[in-house]
């Protein structure tokens, strides 16, 4: 078995009021709900606003900066996430396939080392 993450990214003006309604929860407890019966799903995070985020850097000298916003500047940021645990990349893939519908939205995934 294999562990990977698989990423929901949303744009950085993304208004989860205006987008995500009862059929979409619905749809992403159904996948949740399948993770959990396959005995894949290891953990599953959602996380806030990407604003809320501090980056924490360090020079050389070994001194910290702590900055707000995230340290990768962009037009979109991960929302939320799972880590799974799958026999292959390509059942990774499918787990993906199954998010980006339910999520609506861009899904990165990526296997650890």
């Amino acid at each position: 078995m294999a562990k990977y993450w698989v990423a929901i990214h949303h744009p950085d003006d993304f208004d989860a009021m205006a987008v995500e309604d009862p059929e979409m929860d619905r749809a992403i407890d159904e996948l949740n709900d399948a993770m959990v019966d396959a005995g894949v799903r290891t953990f599953v995070g959602g996380l806030q606003k990407y604003t809320l985020a501090k980056s924490v850097t360090a020079d050389g000298d070994g001194h910290v900066t702590v900055t707000d916003g995230p340290y990768m500047k962009g037009a979109e940021h991960v929302a939320g996430f799972w880590v799974l645990d799958v026999s292959s990349h390509e059942e990774a893939l499918e787990w993906g396939r199954k998010a980006t519908i339910a999520c609506r939205a861009p899904v990165e995934v990526r296997p650890f080392h």
